[in-house]
Parts: structure tokens; sequence; C-alpha cells
């Protein structure tokens, strides 16, 4: 499979304008989880003609397509990542809303564990992890 959105896009036979490679970059270039507001400040800067429905749709577009990942992490935001990304899970911080990408063996082992346990071969799962940073004591 092709290795960027926009080459993913083209492959898919998506019809790539000016405005949807720059949409691309920027989710090719974020290492965050932005939501259609922060991809639209972000690309807008690129390109000041680039309506936050333009992002919309774009972003509708590319999920349809399976290029892009919707997350929703109880924020009441839709946050978006590339569907292509190695596994990793979420911590996400309650106070700042900050989303913490992680890998862990042990979690991963045991949910397998736990799928043969029931008689279930596992396919694919999605871990959210919700926390508040401990206070250390002085």
């Amino acid at each position: 499979m092709p290795d960027t959105i926009i080459s993913r896009c083209e492959a898919k036979g998506l019809r790539m304008t000016g405005q949807r490679r720059i949409i691309a970059a920027v989710l090719e270039e974020s290492d965050d989880h932005p939501d259609v507001e922060e991809l639209y400040a972000r690309a807008s800067a690129r390109d000041a003609g680039i309506s936050i429905a333009t992002v919309y749709r774009t972003v509708k577009l590319f999920e349809e397509a399976g290029i892009l990942e919707r997350l929703e992490f109880g924020d009441g935001r839709a946050r978006y990542e590339d569907a292509e990304r190695d596994h990793h899970d979420h911590l996400i911080d309650l106070n700042s809303g900050e989303v913490i990408e992680f890998v862990d063996s042990e979690i991963e082992a045991l949910q397998e564990r736990i799928a043969a346990k029931l008689g279930y071969e596992l396919r694919g799962h999605k871990l959210e992890l919700y926390g508040v940073p401990i206070r250390k004591r002085r």
C-alpha cells in the first residue's frame, strides 16, 4: 500500500484538488489528533481560500475511503489520525485533553489471552484509558 495519505488517496481513485492535497499534507504532518477546526486553522494558514466546509467534506471523504480514522474521546470533538499508522493505544488526560499514544506488549498479550480464553481469535481492538496526572507529594 502506498505510504502517504496523498498517494493512498490517488491509489483509491480520489480526485485530489490542490486544497485536498493541502489538507492531506497537514494530516500527514500532524503528530497529534486534530479535530476539523484545528485542521482548518492549519490548512487555511497555507491557503486562505480553504473553507471549513471544504475541510469537513474532505475529512468525511478520507474517512469513508479508509484513509483516516475518526476518534472520539468523550469531549464532544471528533478527532482524526492516519488509518495506516502502526497500532497504538491512547491515554487521555482528563485535565488537559492531551492524548498520549502508547504501546504495551503486556496489554497486547493479555488481550490475546482473553480472546483465546473466550474462544476467539482477536482481529483488532481499540484501547482508550482516561486519567488525571498523579500529584506527587512534597
